[in-house]
This record gives C-alpha cells, structure tokens and sequence, in this order.
C-alpha cells in the first residue's frame, strides 16, 4: 500500500439512501461501491452501510480533493421506526430513491421527507436532499412523468437524478455530482461524462437454477451490515 493510500481523506460525507423497499436503494448503493448488480431482491433489514473513497478535483491543478463516501443504505420498512432518526443525523446528503415504474414509491417519497424536516428541525440546515429516480432501463414501463420528477424536485429544492442501478448508467454521476455540490466544487464538463460510462446488464431467463452470489471487490470499498 502507498503512502497515498495510507493518509486519511481530506472530507468525510455521510450519505443516507432512503425509499420505499423494491426501490433499488441496495442496488443503487453496490453498483456504485463495488460495481455489481444481485439479480434477485433481497430485503434490507435495519441498515447496510458502504465505504467508497473518491478524489474530486481540486484547486490546485495536479491535486484533488480526497473523499470518504459513508453510504448508508435504510431499510424501507424503517419508516416510522425509533431507530430511523439516529440513521438520519449527522447527514451530509440524503437520496429518496423511488422506483420509476412504482408511481407509489414516488407518492411516498413525500413521507421519507418528512422524516427528514422532523429530524434536522427549522433551526438546523437541511442536508442535502437529491431525488432519485431509479430504473430507468425500464423506460418502457415508466409511470412517474419526467415533468412530475422535476417539479417536485424544484419545489423542495432538491437535485434531480435519473439512473439504472442494472446497467449502472448515470450512478457514478449521481453520486459525484451530489458529493461535489456539498463541498462547493464544481464539474467540468469532462468530469461529468467520465462518470456517465454505462455497463450492459446481462440478461438471463430464470428458471430454477441458483443465482451465484457477486464477489465483493474489498479493494474498492468495504460493508457491514447492522441490524
């Protein structure tokens, strides 16, 4: 390991994934922490927790920002649950995922919300918020408008991302681009089409046969699972 890699990072964020279950939020959370898509759902009880570290440019032009990405993945039934505000504080960002062809996981993004004002209060500044739109390779069978994704969006002053947690497209680049806007730095145009790289999900016809685990790439980031 180099002495680079060795230094702390100059900026920690916690990040807090929110939304109805089935929404994708684990998907959306290891596709972009260590790059892989699980092909079959598996329900989050109480909070997964990411680790990935990413270099943001700086103001010098050989350096960068070095920073440590805590993602914090909350399970959908937690809403409403004692421990949910302890999961919410001390957020840096918050993204409420729902999944496009669920309008009813995007009508209750509106509770993930509140969840969030009742925490942090008048007096306390808002993290900040970034509505997520999931699964957008099932364009197809969208039934939340674009136009009623960005209203919303727009009224609570929130950012706005559409991404695919299986084809990883636009993921990496929700996740820059929300990380850069917290700490006031600003994406070149080159910066943000590097992070738009799209991966082909393989597409299987399932049967009865036993889906393989991904492997876990522990170079890249790390998880634990809290229950």
């Amino acid at each position: 390991m180099s002495d680079s890699e060795d230094e702390a990072p100059d900026k920690q964020l916690k990040i807090v994934i929110m939304g109805d279950g089935s929404s994708g939020k684990t998907s959306v959370a290891t596709r972009y922490s260590q790059e892989q898509f699980g092909k079959q759902y598996k329900q989050t009880i109480g909070l997964d927790f990411f680790l990935k570290r990413i270099i943001l440019p700086g103001t010098k032009i050989s350096c960068g920002v070095h920073v440590a990405l805590q993602v914090w993945d909350i399970g959908g039934q937690t809403l409403g649950g004692k421990m949910l505000d302890n999961y919410i504080y001390g957020s840096n960002g918050i993204l409420l995922v729902y999944d496009i062809t669920n309008h009813a996981s995007f009508e209750n993004v509106e509770d993930w919300y509140n969840a969030v004002k009742k925490v942090f209060g008048r007096d306390t500044r808002m993290p900040h918020m970034a509505l997520v739109g999931n699964k957008i390779d099932l364009e197809h069978m969208r039934t939340v408008k674009v136009e009623k994704h960005q209203k919303y969006a727009q009224e609570r002053g929130m950012s706005s991302h559409f991404v695919s947690a299986k084809t990883g497209d636009s993921v990496s680049l929700c996740f820059q681009r929300i990380a850069a806007e917290i700490l006031g730095i600003k994406l070149t145009k080159p910066e943000v089409e590097q992070h738009q790289r799209v991966v082909k999900a393989e597409i299987i016809q399932y049967k009865n046969e036993a889906v393989a685990k991904p492997v876990v790439n522990s170079t890249k980031s790390s998880l634990c699972s809290i229950q």
